[in-house]
């Protein structure tokens, strides 16, 4: 299939784009890597008079570390997982950008793209939430930030207006006294997550969790953190509580049913991925 007709319009800087989308609000897409988009749109699910093309404004590319680690909107995901900036500052996500798509996919896909496309199964959100990121977000007005648990609003949307666009990722903290784990559950490698869990914890030298992370994709019409089992985990060691973790977060989700997995699928293998990662953590923290 092939799309319906559109305008093609290729911005040379944040500032045009932002009085693009402005200038034609609903009618509108942007196209960055263009892996969600462009399917879409030749299936005719998207039909988007104007079509704005950001790949050219270079200040929305880039890799950076300056006390917190920033990934540019248009930074393709190839480039993130080769990135020893990255793979330093926080492996995780390198971990779980490994799952996105295929090779052609992660070779052309934007960091950004998948943040603002919000799809609730997808790899990149979760991390940006068990992370803590900060999302700067540019309109006519200049930037603001946005954190992570209130920029995204249910399946697709996100807090953004209409006349916004996403031009930078931050993560304000590295993972070098942490530990981590990233686990999915798909039906094929590269296909969305039935279930994905991200989890980062604070251990001091005592073996005692600090601070804890605990992020599900897929089971809900946005990544949702798993308060009562991070909860759980400050305080304790992590190996000692990863079961009744894993029980808690069966408990607190309420999944809905798909051609895919039943309801009641997605809450056991939660259980299990939650399990599995905290006691993936508790091994690191003991081999530190």
């Amino acid at each position: 299939m092939k799309p319906a007709p559109f305008k093609y319009a290729k911005a040379g800087s944040v500032e045009e784009a932002t009085a693009l989308l402005d200038e034609h609000g609903d009618d509108v897409k942007v196209l960055a890597g263009g892996q969600s988009l462009i399917p879409l749109m030749n299936m005719r699910l998207a039909r988007p008079e104007v079509l704005i093309d950001i790949n050219g404004i270079e200040s929305l590319s880039g890799i950076e570390v300056n006390g917190g680690l920033t990934i540019g909107a248009t930074t393709r995901h190839a480039a993130v997982i080769r990135s020893g900036e990255v793979q330093r500052f926080a492996p995780i996500i390198g971990e779980a950008m490994r799952h996105v798509g295929h090779v052609g996919i992660r070779s052309r896909g934007t960091f950004g793209g998948s943040v603002a496309h919000a799809d609730p199964a997808s790899e990149i959100p979760t991390i940006v939430l068990a992370l803590d990121a900060e999302l700067t977000v540019a309109g006519l007005a200049g930037e603001r930030t946005v954190a992570a648990e209130d920029y995204f609003v249910s399946t697709f949307t996100t807090e953004m207006e209409d006349n916004e666009l996403l031009t930078a990722v931050r993560f304000p903290y590295p993972l070098d006294h942490a530990v981590w784990s990233f686990h999915e559950v798909a039906r094929r490698h590269g296909d969305f997550a039935l279930v994905g869990v991200a989890a980062v914890a604070e251990v001091d030298d005592a073996g005692v969790c600090t601070r804890a992370r605990v992020a599900l994709s897929g089971v809900a019409d946005v990544p949702v953190r798993v308060k009562a089992a991070e909860e759980l985990l400050v305080g304790s060691a992590i190996s000692d509580v990863a079961e009744e973790a894993g029980r808690l977060a069966e408990r607190e989700i309420d999944p809905g049913a798909d051609f895919h997995a039943s309801a009641e699928y997605r809450k056991e293998v939660a259980r299990a991925l939650v399990t599995r990662a905290l006691n993936d953590m508790a091994t690191k923290g003991e081999s530190r």
